[in-house]
C-alpha cells in the first residue's frame, strides 16, 4: 500500500492540501486564500470557480514540494466549510450565483417565517438544529427566489447544490464529464433538510423550502469503503486515488483530535469557533441553544452524535482588528498588543457581526464595545477581542454541561488561534480547566486523511489513531474563581447590550 494519505481543507477563508504519513505527522501542505466577497452589510460570499482553482493549485503544489506523485497517495479525504452553499448548472459546471457563507444573514426573513409559521420545532426534533441564517436549507430557498430560472433548473434536473465538499467531489470525479454528486452525513446534517434518525433527507423538511429532491447529492458514510469516486488522471491529482473520507470542518477536527468516546470534547479556533461533545449513538436534544449533529459515521457502523455549540465571529475578530481598524499588521500582533496591559481595563467586546449563535441564536445581535471610558488604549481592545472568543467559549461549555451532565475535565484546543499563547491561557483562566494542543494543530485536515485511511486499511481502527495524539502545550488556569466569575458576569451584562438592535421581519 502506498505510504500517505493527501487531505484537502477547504476553510472559510483558505484552502490548503496537506499530505501525512502513518504516523498522522504533516509530510507536505500547500496554502492559499480566496476573496471575502462582502456586497452589503451582513451579506458573505465567495467564488466557487476560485475555490476550485484554489483547491486545484494547492493539491499540485503541495504533492511537487514532497516530490510525491498520486502513486505515493493510498486515499484521498476532503474537509470543508460546512453550509456555505453552491448551486451550479450540471451540465456547464458553471455556478448560478456566488457561493452564500454560512456566516451571510441575507436570510433572517426566511428564518423567522419557520419560526412564526410554526415550523422552527419539526425542524429542530428532526434534523437537530434552530431555524437560521447559518444553515444551507434558507440559502438554497435565496437563490430560487432571487436568481432567475434556477428554480425551473432545479425541477428539470439541471441545477445541483452543495456545500464545497460535493462541488470539489463533483470537480474532482470529472466534473461535467460523470462527476460524483455526493456529500457525507455530518455536511448533509448542515442544511435543515436531513432527518438525524434516518440521516437521509426528510421530505417534509424539503417542503418547508420547497427544495426539489433531485437537486439534493446522494448521502454517504464520512469513510466509505466503497469510494466516491476516483482522482482523475488529467486533474491535479494527475492519477488514480480512491477519493473515501469527507467530514465537515468541525467533524473532521473531532476525529483528529481522537474524540472517539461519549464525554470527549474539543474546541476548535478558527474564523469562528465550534466546540463539539461527543455523545456516542445516543441523538442528545439540546434544551441549552446548542445543536445536535452527526459527529461520524464510519462505514456500515452506527453512526456517532455529537452536541455542537457554534460561534460565528472569533478569529475573524482578529482579522477585522487588522483588516477593518488597521490598529495590528498581522494576527501575531494582537497577542504582543494584548500584552500590553495586565487586564481588559474594563472592556468587553461582543463580536455579534453576523448575530449571535450558539448558544443565543439571536440575528437581531450586533457587535458592541462596552465600557470604555478615555484611560482605555489599543492594547485594551486587543485583550477584550481575546477574551471574546475565550467568553464565547465559556458559554457554550456551559451549555454542554447543562444538556449532558458531564463537567468538562480538559479542553483540547485545536485551529489557528490556538498559536496565541495569551489567548489559550486566558481560555484556561475563563473555563477554569486546562486547554491542551496537540503536535498537530491542523486536526481538520488530519480528521478528514483518518476517515479516508481508515476506509481503505491504512489505519486499522481508531485506537490505532489514538496513539497517534501527542500533546504540545497544556495551559493550566491562573484566575480565581472570584476573579473567573466577576469577569463573566461583566460578559453576560454586555452580551445584553448587543441584543435588539436589528429589527427582522
Amino acid at each position: 500500500m502506498a505510504d500517505f494519505v493527501g487531505s484537502i481543507d477547504q476553510g472559510t477563508t483558505s484552502t490548503r492540501f496537506m499530505i501525512f504519513d502513518h504516523g498522522g505527522n504533516e509530510v507536505a501542505r500547500h496554502q492559499l486564500e480566496h476573496e471575502q466577497i462582502l456586497p452589503q452589510a451582513g451579506w458573505v460570499e465567495h467564488n466557487p470557480v476560485e475555490i476550485w482553482e484554489r483547491s486545484s493549485a494547492v493539491i499540485q503544489t503541495a504533492l511537487g514540494k514532497a516530490g510525491l506523485t498520486s502513486n505515493d497517495l493510498a486515499a484521498f479525504g476532503i474537509t470543508n466549510q460546512r453550509e456555505t452553499t453552491v448551486v451550479w448548472d450540471r451540465n456547464t459546471g458553471r455556478p448560478y450565483y456566488n457561493a452564500i457563507v454560512w456566516q451571510d444573514t441575507r436570510t433572517d426573513r426566511i428564518a423567522s417565517a419557520l419560526e412564526r409559521e410554526g415550523k422552527g420545532d419539526v425542524i429542530r426534533q428532526k434534523a437537530g438544529l434552530p431555524p437560521a441564517t447559518y444553515f444551507s436549507g434558507g440559502k438554497i430557498q435565496w437563490i430560487f427566489e432571487n436568481v432567475d430560472g434556477v428554480r425551473a433548473a432545479a425541477e428539470r434536473g439541471d441545477a445541483l447544490f452543495g456545500n464545497t465538499d460535493s462541488w470539489l467531489l463533483w470537480h474532482l470525479t470529472g466534473g461535467t464529464n460523470g462527476g460524483v454528486h455526493v456529500t457525507d452525513v455530518t455536511n448533509a446534517s448542515r442544511t435543515m433538510l436531513m432527518n438525524l434518525e434516518t440521516l437521509d433527507w426528510d421530505e417534509e423538511l424539503l417542503g418547508f423550502f420547497d427544495i426539489p429532491r433531485q437537486m439534493l447529492p446522494t448521502i454517504k458514510p464520512s469513510s466509505s469503503p466503497e469510494p466516491y469516486g476516483m482522482t482523475l488522471r488529467h486533474g491535479p491529482v494527475a492519477g488514480e486515488v480512491p477519493l473515501t473520507g469527507a467530514l465537515g470542518d468541525q467533524q473532521a477536527a473531532t476525529v483528529g483530535q481522537v474524540c472517539f468516546s461519549p464525554g470527549e470534547a474539543k474546541n476548535t479556533y478558527g474564523t469562528g469557533n465550534f466546540m463539539l461533545l461527543n455523545t456516542g449513538t445516543e441523538i442528545v436534544r439540546s434544551q441549552n441553544g446548542l445543536l445536535t449533529t452527526p459527529c461520524y459515521k464510519f462505514g456500515d457502523e452506527p453512526a456517532v452524535y455529537a452536541l455542537e455549540g457554534s460561534i460565528a465571529v472569533t478569529g475573524s475578530a482578529v482579522q477585522w482588528l487588522r483588516d477593518q481598524l488597521g490598529i495590528i499588521s498581522g494576527a501575531a500582533q494582537s497577542e504582543s498588543l494584548a500584552r500590553q496591559v495586565e487586564d481588559n481595563g474594563g472592556v468587553y467586546f461582543v463580536p455579534a457581526f453576523s448575530g449571535l449563535f450558539a448558544p443565543y441564536w439571536r440575528s437581531d445581535a450586533r457587535g458592541a464595545i462596552v465600557g470604555l471610558s478615555r484611560f482605555n488604549t489599543n492594547a485594551h481592545l486587543a485583550r477584550a477581542t481575546l477574551e471574546s472568543i475565550c467568553y464565547q467559549s465559556r458559554d457554550v461549555s456551559d451549555a454542554m454541561t447543562a444538556d449532558s451532565g458531564v463537567e468538562l475535565e480538559t479542553l483540547k484546543v485545536d485551529g489557528g488561534v490556538t498559536a496565541n499563547d495569551l489567548c489559550m491561557q486566558i481560555q484556561a483562566d475563563i473555563l477554569g480547566v486546562p486547554v491542551s494542543r496537540p503536535v498537530v494543530a491542523e486536526t481538520t485536515a488530519l480528521g478528514s486523511a483518518y476517515a479516508a485511511g481508515l476506509a481503505v486499511g491504512f489505519w486499522q481502527n481508531t485506537e490505532e489513531l489514538r496513539q497517534n495524539w501527542n500533546e504540545s502545550q497544556r495551559w493550566e488556569p491562573a484566575w480565581t474563581d472570584e476573579q473567573r466569575e466577576e469577569g463573566h458576569a461583566r460578559w453576560k451584562k454586555a452580551v445584553t447590550r448587543t441584543l435588539d438592535w436589528v429589527d427582522v421581519e
